[in-house]
């Protein structure tokens, strides 16, 4: 069984020789990596068991991919039972889990898969809208495909409006009897959706102040960075660390990962900080500071104190 370290080098070799521009990987962090192809964007961990993650990681992995508008994709081994199988979509607290062969096979061969593993067995999405037209183009009815598939009528009309997930079989036995292709990939390159309780309501009180310019804010335990910011009009994003009584040399270091994060996501990077000994920028990152934060009057000014500094730079 492959190691985790191994796992991570391999995805990011992968990545960075099929087109994609990679993160430095954070091991430390809720996700492991970054990696951007022109409009997709990809917010990966990586996990031996995937039983191990909890639903706080998980929630904190989605906030953080919904705000970059990544889609997060765990990678994975095994489970508490078994080894994840080859072109199998499994689930973790609402994030998509895979095993690297089958990102392999999305990245180089451009094959994706089909079936979803869940309680109970293996299931896939049929295309409902083109079972209904095909049947209706061969005349036949609800109970003359059912009986040739050798399921109900209901489950048949079921299939065309999208109420169920079918067998692997018995939709390999609806294409042969249409001779049609009504299997789904799964589109695992999408955003998480919006959940109400990603924009937090009640930021920490040095995090207030950029709900008041109208950002919505989000506060992260486990990556490299104290909190996203999200201009909720212009949906620009903003990557921040705040002051933390951190010493120069700590805040020297925090700049590598913003620099590469701001990069990769196309966010821009801030300090927002009340040390008076540093100055506009530190390592090329932009720097505001505590006093300056209450003058501002809107997001559109803070973002462009962001990127005055940004060019001075």
């Amino acid at each position: 069984m492959m190691k985790r370290e191994e796992i991570l080098q391999e995805l990011y070799n992968i990545l960075a020789t099929h087109g994609f521009r990679v993160s430095h990987i954070y091991e430390r962090s809720c996700f492991d990596l970054l990696a951007r192809k022109k409009l997709l964007l990809l917010l990966l961990k990586v996990l031996v068991n995937i039983d191990s993650i909890n639903s706080l990681q998980a929630h904190e992995i989605k906030k953080v991919a919904y705000t970059f508008l990544a889609a997060p994709l765990i990678i994975g081994v095994k489970s508490k039972t078994d080894y994840l199988e080859e072109d199998v979509v499994y689930e973790r607290h609402g994030i998509p889990v895979i095993a690297l062969k089958t990102l392999k096979n999305m990245i180089i061969e451009g094959h994706h898969p089909e079936v979803f593993a869940d309680r109970g067995g293996y299931y896939v999405q049929i295309d409902g809208d083109t079972l209904r037209e095909v049947r209706e183009e061969y005349n036949m009815s609800l109970k003359d495909l059912a009986d040739l598939a050798h399921v109900s009528r209901e489950t048949i009309y079921k299939y065309e409006n999208g109420l169920v997930r079918a067998s692997p079989e018995t939709a390999t036995i609806l294409e042969e009897i249409l001779n049609i292709k009504i299997i789904l990939s799964i589109d695992l390159f999408k955003t998480p959706e919006v959940d109400k309780d990603i924009i937090e309501n009640r930021p920490g009180k040095k995090a207030e102040k950029l709900v008041e310019l109208g950002f919505g804010v989000i506060q992260t335990q486990k990556a490299p960075f104290d909190v996203l910011a999200k201009d909720m009009k212009f949906e620009d994003t903003v990557i921040t660390d705040l002051e933390k009584n951190r010493d120069t040399r700590t805040l020297k270091r925090m700049a590598i990962p913003l620099k590469d994060i701001s990069l990769i996501t196309g966010s821009d990077a801030v300090f927002i900080l009340k040390n008076p000994k540093i100055k506009e920028s530190l390592e090329g990152i932009p720097v505001i500071k505590d006093w300056e934060i209450d003058e501002i009057e809107s997001s559109k000014e803070f973002l462009k104190i962001i990127a005055e500094r940004k060019e001075y730079n």
